[in-house]
């Protein structure tokens, strides 16, 4: 049978891109090599983070899955960073490992114009460097018009413990043998990557008395713009935390060559993630630490299974029963599962184009961690773009092409096309230039109007979103209308809160500027009947106001370099006194403005200037 899109693989990435193209009405086939660990959470059990939950929420406003599924099976969540300002703050959940891919299989299933399919993909068809569909392991052919690969950590996968490598997948499934391979015949470069995940330990083996508990918010919070929290705030279950010892660290120094890492295997050749390192990695780079924090995080409901966040490692099996009896409250603990490490091969990924197409191989899209990135938020942001930008493709339309200033998924997107990796790539709040734009409470007034206009936002969310932006200009207007004078009573408030007294009148509006005043203070003065939600956002946009006002024309700039257009058939290796280096990065990006261009490494500002200036002289209408 024939499909508009097939969707290779049954993570976060290939759940949203399945989805996406099907909601768009395009009929969609998505294979997965076994239709029970669709949606899974081989790894943590928590959804969001710093950055990751601002993804999240993106991709609610967008009319992708993710933040819905996670509010169907809370365990608990928090907003990280509620003391900060609004730029660093992201919800974190612990989502339950049972609820989550369960809900989400039952979406899928529920979806029209989607199939699902188990097998193994271990080739495409490819005719003039088009693809045409899929060859399965049986080597079945399915024809496509377009194949969206999202194969995650299973292309080559090998499992590795101490000096042993078992060819497999995270839970000793059969791995996608071929398919690398065959992509690199088909001219695409291909990295090996690795990765792992910690112990997971019987719940009623661990002393809780010397640990210290982490409970969620004690107000209800929701991934989805559109759900009302269903969970009881009583009953979140806490995490907690506890510390690695002076012993835990004597343990690993001793063992370092026993790890796969560190010795154990000596043709290793994938390179692990920074910012998620193992617990070797830590001690070896932070020696001088004297300990290092680790969570305790319930896994289920349904089971007690409990994940030792931040103690990934690749030791013996002995070895590891030594860790973790080494640390406070783990004395007696029992070994459920035993921590590995996973290496796996990955596309490079400045061969796509920000629409997430690759450059090689027309039709072919890819997201996920086959382009090297890490995490499920990370997956599921790539995986909705690449169905939306598929889907668009199909349609004849131009794809939609998330500018830096716009989203953290853009953020992520023109990153790996633009800079490339060194080491599977993590979402920080750091690597977004404008974050104070990119927040977690105006995800869907940032992103929501695209969502409609691709067709994934029904008309109910849409008017809702509209009665939203409706109210919240009511209130900016009430605040602006109504004036306070220093009469003693207002004075003698504002004292109590620590507020400088009035000698002359002043708008609500401007009350509401002062650091010490808030929302709650300005509701002694008048009656605002509006959700919090409202209110909340209304305060964040009044008190940095002038904060984002400069971010937004900082922006604008960043915007006029992006719309002028680099000409694709341009040839760089004859524009004269362009650096090199520069020359070379810019072959392989290939990028599609001076905007791209110039955040690429290696290309300096004054490549650029003179880029610029062959474009003017060479292509006068493709660059204005």
């Amino acid at each position: 049978m024939n499909y508009e899109i097939i969707v290779v693989g049954g993570g976060h990435a290939g759940c949203e891109a399945a989805l996406a193209s099907a909601r768009k009405g395009h009929n969609t086939l998505l294979v997965t090599g076994n239709i029970e660990n669709i949606a899974d959470m081989p790894c943590n059990p928590s959804i969001g983070g710093s950055a990751k939950g601002i993804v999240v929420r993106e991709i609610d406003a967008l009319g992708g899955e993710m933040g819905i599924n996670a509010d169907k099976g809370l365990i608990q969540i928090k907003m990280l960073n509620s003391g900060k300002g609004p730029a660093v703050q992201a919800l974190r959940a612990q989502a339950d490992k049972v609820t989550y891919p369960k809900e989400m299989l039952k979406t899928l299933k529920n979806t029209k114009n989607l199939e699902i399919k188990e097998g193994m993909v271990e080739d495409l068809i490819i005719e003039d460097n088009k693809v045409k569909g899929i060859i399965l392991e049986d080597e079945t052919k399915i024809t496509s018009e377009i194949v969206i690969l999202t194969t995650g950590t299973y292309l080559k996968a090998d499992i590795m413990v101490g000096d042993t490598r078992r060819r497999e997948g995270p839970h000793g499934e059969k791995p996608s043998n071929h398919l690398s391979d065959n992509l690199k015949k088909y001219g695409l470069k291909i990295i090996r990557l690795k990765t792992g995940t910690p112990q997971r330990i019987d719940k009623n083996s661990i002393d809780f008395s010397k640990t210290k508990e982490e409970l969620g918010d004690n107000v209800h919070r929701t991934f989805s713009f559109d759900r009302k929290a269903s969970y009881d705030i009583e009953k979140q279950v806490p995490c907690h935390l506890v510390y690695t010892t002076e012993e835990t660290h004597k343990i690993i120094r001793e063992n370092l060559n026993k790890s796969s890492m560190y010795g154990g295997l000596d043709d290793i050749t994938g390179v692990g993630p920074r910012y998620c390192p193992s617990i070797e990695d830590k001690i070896v780079r932070f020696a001088d630490k004297e300990r290092h924090q680790l969570f305790l995080e319930p896994e289920s409901l349904y089971y007690d299974d409990i994940y030792i966040q931040g103690f990934s490692t690749s030791m013996p099996y002995d070895v590891q029963e030594k860790m973790v009896h080494s640390i406070k409250g783990l004395e007696n603990a029992k070994i459920l599962k035993y921590a590995y490490a996973i290496e796996y091969d990955a596309i490079y990924p400045t061969q796509m184009k920000l629409s997430l197409e690759n450059k090689i191989i027309e039709n072919l899209f890819t997201a996920g961690q086959i382009n090297g990135t890490s995490g499920y938020e990370e997956a599921a942001g790539q995986g909705l773009i690449a169905g939306i930008n598929a889907s668009l493709k199909l349609e004849g339309k131009e794809p939609l092409i998330l500018k830096r200033n716009e989203a953290y998924i853009g953020v992520l997107i023109d990153d790996l096309v633009t800079k490339g990796i060194r080491d599977p790539y993590r979402l920080l709040t750091s690597r977004a230039e404008y974050r104070l734009l990119l927040r977690s409470d105006n995800a869907d007034l940032r992103l929501r109007e695209y969502g409609h206009q691709v067709g994934l936002i029904e008309e109910e969310r849409y008017n809702n979103y509209l009665n939203k932006i409706k109210q919240i200009e009511e209130v900016k207007e009430i605040l602006n209308n109504n004036k306070i004078t220093p009469t003693e009573e207002v004075n003698s408030y504002l004292e109590k809160n620590q507020s400088s007294i009035l000698k002359d009148g002043i708008t609500l509006y401007n009350l509401l500027k002062r650091t010490e005043i808030n929302m709650e203070n300005v509701k002694y003065f008048i009656e605002l009947e509006y959700d919090e939600e409202i209110l909340n956002q209304v305060e964040i946009d009044i008190k940095y106001e002038g904060y984002i006002k400069k971010a937004v024309q900082d922006a604008e700039k960043m915007v006029k370099l992006e719309n002028k257009k680099i000409p694709k058939d341009i040839d760089y290796s004859i524009i004269p006194n362009i650096a090199s280096e520069a020359k070379q990065k810019l072959q392989e990006v290939n990028p599609e403005s001076l905007g791209q261009a110039l955040r690429i490494s290696g290309v300096n500002p004054s490549d650029i200037s003179i880029l610029s200036v062959y474009l003017k002289r060479n292509y006068k209408n493709e660059s204005k």
